[in-house]
C-alpha cells in the first residue's frame, strides 16, 4: 500500500468493500473492516474510521436487503402465488445452487445412514449368531446386550436383549467375575477367571473380560465372553462317581452270586430243593444288579443335562392317572390301596413329561414299599397361589416314619434309614437322589416331613409357567 493510500483510505476502502461485498456480503466486509483497522495511520483521524464503519454497514444493509427479497421471493412461491417475479432474476441461480446443495446434502446423509444402519444390522447379526454366550457391559459395569446364547444360559428370566435379571444378575455380581471387571477397566487387559454359580444348579463357567477402546457407540465398554464348563466336569465326575459306586454297591451281589455258584456245584449239586432256593436268591440278586446300573446311569445322565431347563408343558393329572395304571400290579402284590385327589387345571411349565414321571414313579415306589402292607398311598396333584404360584405333587404314605436327623440325608446317594429293610425291599438307595437332580433341573424344591410313627409326606413344588 502506497502512502497515499494510506493517508487517505477513501478510495482503497471502496475497492475493498466492493470486492468484500462480490465475496461474501456482510461477513467478508467485516472481515475487510477488521484489516483496514490494522491497515489505517491512527493520525488519519477520526473521519477515517468513520467512512470505514459507515462503508461496513452500507454492505451489511445491502446483504440483508438481498436476504430479505429471497425469502419473500420463497414464501410468494410457497403460497402458490404464480411464477417467480421478473423483478428478481438475480435470485434464481442462487436458488437454483442453494437448491442442488441441499439435495446432494439430503442424498449424502441418506446414503451414510442407510451404511450405518446396515453396519448396525451386520453387527447384531455376528452378535446373536455366535455359538458362545456374549455379554456387552457398560462403564457402571450393567448389561447393555446380550446374544441369544447368553439367553439361551440363563433361561426365561433374561429372555429379553436387554439388561438380564436372576442367573445373570447373580452372575455379574459374583466377586471372581466383578474382580476381573474392575481389573480389566483399570489396566486395558483381557482377564480370564472360572466361576461356579451354586444356585438354582451348580453351573461352572469360563469367563473372558475384553475391555473396549475406544467405547461401543452404544457405550459399551466391555465384552463378556462364556463358556459353560458343567457339562465336562459332570462328565468328569459322572465317571469318577460311576467307578465308585459301582464297586462298592455291587460288591454284595456278586459276593452273594459267587458263592451260591459254588454251593450249587459243590454241597447243594444233587439237591434240588436246594438248587430252586438259591437259583431264586440269585435271580433277585441278578435283578438287583440291573437295577442299580439301570438308576446309575440314569442318574448320571439327569446330572449331565441338570443345568439345563426343561421347555415342555405337563398336565399332571392325566401323568397321575397313568403313573397309578402301572403301578396297578405293585399295589395289587402288596395289596395296598391308592387315594387320588388330582387338580385337573395343574400344569407344569417349563417340564419334562418323562422325567417328571420318573419322580412321580420312584415317590408312589418307596410309599408302597416303606408303607403298611394292606395300607393306604395317597396321591395328590394341586395347584397353589400366593406369593409362589405353582402346581405340587404329593405322596403320603402310611409307613414307620422318618426321624428327623435322617431327613436332611435322604437324598444323598444309598442313604438308608434302616439298610437291612431298604435292601430287602427291593430299593437301590438312589430314587430319591434321582428326585432331588430332576426338581433341581425344573427349577423346583423338594419337601419331606414325617413324624416316627405317623408317615410321611413327599411334596414337589414346580413351577406352573
Amino acid at each position: 500500500m502506497t502512502d497515499q493510500d494510506t493517508a487517505s483510505p477513501g478510495p482503497a476502502l471502496g475497492r475493498w468493500l466492493s470486492s468484500a461485498a462480490l465475496v461474501g456480503g456482510a461477513p467478508a466486509s467485516l472481515l475487510v473492516l477488521l484489516l483496514i483497522t490494522d491497515h489505517v495511520d491512527p493520525g488519519a483521524g477520526l473521519l477515517a474510521l468513520l467512512l470505514t464503519v459507515a462503508a461496513a454497514l452500507a454492505v451489511s444493509r445491502l446483504w440483508l436487503g438481498n436476504l430479505a427479497r429471497l425469502s419473500s421471493v420463497l414464501r410468494r412461491a410457497a403460497d402458490g402465488e404464480g411464477d417467480w417475479p421478473e423483478a428478481e432474476p438475480r435470485l434464481l441461480p442462487a436458488l437454483a445452487e442453494v437448491s442442488d446443495g441441499v439435495a446432494r446434502l439430503a442424498r449424502s446423509l441418506a446414503e451414510r445412514g442407510e451404511l450405518v444402519g446396515r453396519m448396525k444390522r451386520a453387527d447384531a447379526a455376528i452378535l446373536e449368531s455366535l455359538p458362545d454366550p456374549l455379554l456387552v457391559l457398560g462403564a457402571d459395569r450393567g448389561a447393555l446386550r446380550t446374544n441369544a446364547a447368553a439367553r439361551a444360559l440363563f433361561g426365561a428370566r433374561a429372555a429379553e436383549a436387554g439388561p438380564l435379571a436372576g442367573d445373570a444378575a447373580a452372575l455379574l455380581r459374583h466377586p471372581a467375575l466383578a474382580g476381573a471387571v474392575d481389573r480389566a477397566l483399570a489396566e486395558g487387559q483381557r482377564q480370564m477367571v472360572d466361576i461356579i454359580l451354586p444356585v438354582p444348579v451348580p453351573r461352572e463357567l469360563a469367563a473372558q473380560v475384553i475391555p473396549l477402546d475406544p467405547p461401543l457407540a452404544d457405550g459399551g465398554r466391555l465384552v463378556v465372553l462364556l463358556s459353560d464348563r458343567t457339562r465336562e466336569r459332570a462328565v468328569e465326575r459322572m465317571r469318577a462317581d460311576f467307578v465308585a459306586n459301582a464297586s462298592h454297591e455291587l460288591r454284595t451281589p456278586l459276593a452273594s452270586l459267587m458263592g451260591f455258584i459254588e454251593t450249587l456245584r459243590g454241597p447243594a449239586k444233587d439237591d434240588p430243593d436246594a438248587q430252586d432256593r438259591f437259583l431264586t436268591i440269585m435271580s433277585e440278586q441278578s435283578e438287583r444288579m440291573r437295577r442299580l446300573i439301570e438308576d446309575l446311569l440314569g442318574l448320571s445322565r439327569i446330572e449331565l443335562a441338570e443345568h439345563q431347563a426343561p421347555t415342555e408343558r405337563v398336565p399332571l393329572a392325566e401323568l397321575a392317572r397313568r403313573e397309578a395304571e402301572a403301578m396297578a400290579p405293585i399295589l395289587a402284590t402288596r395289596r395296598v390301596q391308592l387315594e387320588m385327589a388330582l387338580a385337573e387345571d395343574a400344569v407344569a411349565a417349563p417340564a419334562d413329561e418323562e422325567q417328571l414321571s420318573q419322580v412321580l414313579r420312584n415317590l408312589l415306589e418307596n410309599a408302597v414299599r416303606h408303607g403298611q402292607q394292606g395300607g393306604l398311598v395317597k396321591l395328590e396333584v394341586a395347584t397353589v397361589g400366593g406369593n409362589r404360584p405353582g402346581v405340587t405333587m404329593s405322596v403320603i404314605d402310611d409307613g414307620p416314619g422318618i426321624a428327623r436327623e435322617h431327613i436332611p440325608r435322604l437324598t444323598e446317594r444309598f442313604y438308608r434309614v434302616d439298610k437291612g429293610r431298604s435292601r430287602n425291599a427291593g430299593g437301590t438307595g438312589l430314587g430319591l437322589a434321582i428326585v432331588k437332580h430332576i426338581v433341581n433341573r425344573h427349577r423346583g424344591q423338594l419337601m419331606i416331613e414325617s413324624k416316627e410313627g405317623e408317615g410321611a409326606t413327599f411334596k414337589v413344588w414346580l413351577p406352573a409357567g
